[in-house]
C-alpha cells in the first residue's frame, strides 16, 4: 500500500532533542544524572510494570500529583530532593521547535498527505498555535487515555485520519515506539537528526521534502 499520511512525534522531533534538554535541566537542578537514567529504565525499560509515569501519560493522574511521586524519587547531589512545585515546568523549558520539521509537516499537506500528531503527554504545555495549518489530527495520550507504544494508540491515530495503519509513516526519536508502529502494520522511521529524517520521508514517499 502507497503510503498517504505522515504521523510525528513531538518532543525530540518537532523540537530539539529532549537529551539535550534534560541534560541541561540536571545539571541546572544538580539531580544525580545515574539517579535519573535508573529511574527512566525502571519507568521504561522492557520489563517496566504500571508506574506512575504510565498513569500520567494516560491522563489517570495530573501533573500537580505526579511532580510530587517524581520529586521523590530523584536526588540532588547534596542528598536533598528537587522541588516538586514546577518540576515538570523547568524540565522542559530548554525545548525548542525544530522549524525545519515543522516545514516538513506543511510540505506533506503539499504533497496532499493527511498529518498527525501522536504525542505521550508528561503534562507540557504544547504550543498549539498554528497547529490547524500542520495537522489533520492531534492525539496526545492524555487526552485519549492511551499512551505508545500501546497498539490501539497508533491504531486510534490511524482511525481518526482515516487510513489504515499501513498507509502510515511514523516518525518517533525512541526505538520502542518506532517498533510498536511498526507491529500494527505502520512504516517506522526512527529519528536521530533532521536531514536524515528528511532523506527517508523523501524516499518512502517518493517526492521532495523541502
Amino acid at each position: 500500500m502507497k503510503p498517504t499520511a505522515l504521523v510525528v512525534d513531538y518532543g525530540g522531533v518537532l523540537t530539539t532533542p529532549l537529551s539535550g534538554t534534560v541534560d541541561a535541566w540536571l545539571a541546572a537542578e544538580r539531580i544525580e544524572p545515574e539517579r535519573f537514567r535508573a529511574l527512566m529504565r525502571e519507568w521504561f525499560g522492557p520489563d517496566a510494570a504500571p508506574n506512575v509515569a504510565h498513569d500520567l501519560e494516560t491522563g489517570r493522574i495530573t501533573p500537580a500529583d505526579f511532580q510530587h511521586q517524581y520529586a521523590a524519587a530523584l536526588q540532588r547531589t547534596d542528598g536533598t530532593r528537587p522541588d516538586a512545585e514546577g518540576l515538570l515546568e523547568r524540565m522542559f523549558a530548554g525545548f525548542q521547535e525544530e522549524h525545519r520539521m515543522l516545514d516538513v509537516l506543511r510540505s506533506a499537506r503539499q504533497h496532499g498527505l493527511k498529518t498527525a500528531l501522536l504525542s505521550n503527554s508528561w503534562g507540557f504545555d504544547y504550543p498549539r498555535e498554528g497547529w490547524d495549518g500542520l495537522f489533520d489530527a492531534i492525539v496526545i495520550s492524555g487526552e485519549v487515555g492511551m499512551r505508545k507504544p500501546e497498539a490501539e494508540i497508533y491504531l486510534h491515530a490511524a482511525r481518526v485520519l482515516g487510513v489504515a495503519p499501513a498507509a502510515c509513516v511514523f516518525v518517533d526519536d525512541l526505538g520502542p515506539n518506532v517498533r510498536a508502529a511498526v507491529a500494527v502494520g505502520m512504516i517506522g522511521v526512527r529519528h536521530r537528526d533532521v536531514q536524515t529524517t528528511i532523506e527517508e520521508l523523501a524516499a518512502i514517499f517518493d517526492k521532495p521534502f523541502l
